[in-house]
């Protein structure tokens, strides 16, 4: 490619001279056409064939290969107008050659770049409609427009990496039973979303969990349900899975206020007995000052707002929606309260996580409450600080190195997308394949 694309970019300019030359118009008509043929290749297949690349993986980081064959073939045209032209300019008695040359040598490069960048825009998957505008924008703009696509073709590698990595693994674990555990496993969701039929909740996480073996179901409890409504919910469910499959005991892995909600389902209601493990994530088990501060708000306000919550998942799917007293118990009062009446079974395995966001930027959904909370509380994932996460036994903060961090809604793959620095679906299913070591 080093002596190719600068050949390709100048083929008139090259052909005019052969054939001023040598007068053999038959073959230069056929380097011409060896050179159109192996261009056509070259945009049709920019990449090399790698075992672990699918087809839209090969497509996408082919746009990048093209992306900087542009680059290197807009340089090199650089230095031979700047450095080449001035000589041939007194051996080419027809100059209108060297302007002709010129623009074909613009366009060629600029086709490589369009074939690239569209081929990047219509299959990366990590590329957010934010960074796509960006590059639209800026697209004009000089040297910007270079910094930027060059921090986009940094995005499309690590998406590449990270792809590849995924299939290798899948394939190395194939038909394995790593996430096989003994009991069956049920998900239970955190506040304001229900278990949808056409949107989960978990994202991409139960079908990799049952991909090795697990046996995944859901607490479908409602949305805006009060906790001990949702705990009732949840006792049903684990009746039914218990019954369902025959095994003894099941886990539970909750987000959020799911945590909960389970929580009391294990200690109140009676299904300890039932229930191996209680894995809470994100869940605010000693409340939030930030909401201390929301409860301050007209009463007025408060309930019109808790009134268009409930009318909204009444239609949704909740039977009893109870906005108003749901989102108090999440503060530091009733949430001590809770904490003394609601008292760990000495029969259940309790563990906990948090995920922490970089900053208030991390997660343009969480900005404000992030910003709050770390003044109050100090570091959270959005909505939940570190303290108040901690529960049973606390495995750790989860934290990302890069800008974004890990917030509220990455913990449970809210967004589908995949990001330098964690892999959220990875993690579950560690998670899982941990509890099957603990004979859970």
């Amino acid at each position: 490619m080093i002596f190719y694309i600068p050949v390709a970019a100048n083929i008139p300019l090259l052909i005019y001279c052969y054939y001023k030359n040598n007068g053999n118009f038959l073959l230069s008509i056929l380097i011409t056409l060896i050179i159109f043929i192996l261009w056509i290749y070259l945009n049709l297949f920019p990449y090399r064939k790698e075992e672990y690349a699918r087809k839209r993986l090969r497509i996408m980081i082919g746009g990048r290969t093209l992306c900087f064959y542009s680059f290197y073939g807009l340089l090199t045209q650089i230095c031979i107008i700047i450095f080449l032209y001035p000589l041939l300019r007194e051996k080419i008695d027809d100059s209108e050659i060297l302007w002709l040359n010129g623009v074909y040598a613009l366009g060629i490069n600029f086709f490589l770049f369009l074939n690239g960048i569209i081929r990047i825009f219509f299959t990366s998957k990590w590329l957010s409609v934010r960074k796509r505008v960006l590059l639209i924008l800026t697209v004009w703009i000089p040297i910007i427009n270079i910094l930027v696509l060059c921090y986009i073709l940094r995005i499309i590698k690590w998406e590449y990496e990270f792809e590849c990595y995924k299939v290798s693994l899948r394939e190395t674990r194939a038909e394995s039973d790593i996430c096989k555990t003994k009991y069956p496993i049920i998900l239970v969701h955190g506040v304001g979303f229900r278990d949808f039929r056409h949107f989960n909740y978990w994202g991409r996480i139960p079908r990799e969990l049952m991909r090795y073996g697990a046996s995944i179901y859901y607490g479908n409890q409602e949305a805006f349900g009060t906790i001990e409504y949702n705990g009732e919910d949840i006792k049903k469910k684990i009746l039914e899975v218990v019954q369902e499959t025959g095994c003894e005991k099941v886990n539970i892995i909750a987000h959020s206020k799911g945590g909960l909600d389970s929580r009391y389902a294990i200690s109140i209601l009676g299904m300890d007995k039932y229930t191996a493990s209680l894995t809470t994530i994100s869940t605010p088990h000693r409340g939030c000052l930030f909401v201390d501060k929301m409860y301050k708000l007209p009463e007025k306000l408060y309930r019109l707002v808790a009134k268009f919550y409930d009318n909204i998942f009444k239609k949704l799917g909740d039977k009893r929606p109870d906005f108003y007293v749901a989102t108090h118990q999440f503060t530091t009062y009733n949430s001590k309260k809770f904490n003394e009446k609601v008292i760990d079974s000495p029969e259940v395995y309790y563990q906990s996580y948090i995920s922490v966001m970089k900053d208030c930027l991390s997660d343009i959904l969480l900005t404000i409450p992030y910003f709050f909370i770390k003044i109050l509380e100090g570091e959270n994932d959005g909505l939940v600080s570190i303290s108040s996460a901690k529960w049973g036994n606390f495995k750790g903060v989860i934290k990302n190195k890069y800008h974004r961090g890990i917030s509220h809604g990455d913990i449970i793959d809210l967004k589908r997308q995949d990001y330098k620095g964690f892999d959220v679906i990875e993690f579950y299913v560690q998670l899982v394949s941990e509890l099957k070591k603990m004979g859970f």
